[in-house]
């Protein structure tokens, strides 16, 4: 069976491309790219002339028959417009679809930007949530930061230049005031890795417009010294099931913070769900 190759391209130093990545693009028959036309710079930059048609997220479901038949004549290539594909880009329905039908899906790693600011960003390293784009509507991403706010876990999210100020305003008012780092161009000539808290990053960037990518990286919850109250356990409970995580998720996820067993808190989750059963009524004669 031929190979759907998930090839990592620069985030934008195009140096940042790795040898094995070359390789396999330039035999390739096909490479499925998010925009053929910042794929297409790539490839005259190397002298690269496999053959290009889109992917992105309006036309993926269109492609992937047309993809699957692809891999039964050869290799295919994936690639995003930077970093590492099917991570917050197209490729998520296309690697499930090839796997169903059999064929071998390989990553070719290289560049991603949320770990090249975890990295950098001097903020604990070993245990991080990655969190992609927050939701965009007011209530429902109040309700994610609200479920994810007593996790000790470094946070790593994504963002657009405008949209900056309200997500930083967000994550203060619903995390706290904590350390931040605001990465922008990375790898880029104007490369910038701002660090301070939240309230002073509010500061800087509102005077400050920010230009080009960028990923936030935002200290997580200090971990507890002493075991939660069960009220407030409770309320972390509810606010956990609000946001749809169920209750195996949230009784990992809130053991440590909390100070209290997974079981215990799976007992009480199970116990906190709203019952799903219809009301039953009876007419009395």
């Amino acid at each position: 069976m031929s190979t759907l190759y998930l090839v990592a391209t620069p985030i934008g130093n195009l140096g940042d491309i790795t040898l094995r990545a070359l390789e396999v693009l330039k035999s390739v028959p096909l490479i499925a790219a998010e925009d053929t036309r910042v794929t297409q710079k790539l490839l005259n930059h190397y002298q690269i002339q496999s053959r290009l048609i889109s992917l992105y997220d309006q036309n993926e479901s269109r492609r992937i028959p047309f993809l699957l038949e692809a891999l039964e004549q050869g290799d295919v290539a994936l690639v995003s417009d930077s970093g590492t594909p099917a991570l917050n880009d197209p490729g998520y329905a296309l690697v499930n679809a090839v796997i169903k039908a059999g064929h071998r899906v390989s990553p070719i790693p290289g560049a991603c930007a949320p770990i090249a600011a975890l990295i950098s960003s001097g903020l604990p390293t070993n245990h991080f949530l990655y969190l992609g784009f927050l939701p965009r509507k007011v209530a429902e991403q109040k309700r994610t930061l609200q479920a994810i706010s007593p996790l000790p876990y470094t946070l790593i999210l994504l963002e657009s230049p405008h949209r900056l100020i309200k997500t930083l305003y967000s994550l203060h008012e619903n995390l706290g005031n904590r350390r931040v780092v605001v990465a922008r161009e990375i790898t880029k000539l104007h490369e910038e890795f701002w660090r301070g808290s939240l309230a002073e990053a509010l500061e800087y960037f509102s005077s400050s417009s920010p230009r080009g990518e960028i990923t936030i990286v935002i200290e997580g919850a200090p971990l507890s010294a002493a075991k939660w109250g069960e009220a407030e356990l409770l309320k972390a409970i509810k606010q956990h099931l609000e946001a749809g995580m169920s209750a195996k998720e949230l009784s990992l996820h809130l053991a440590k913070a909390s100070g209290w067993q997974s079981k215990e808190i799976y007992h009480r989750a199970i116990q906190s769900k709203p019952s799903t059963k219809k009301a039953s009524s009876t007419t009395q004669r």
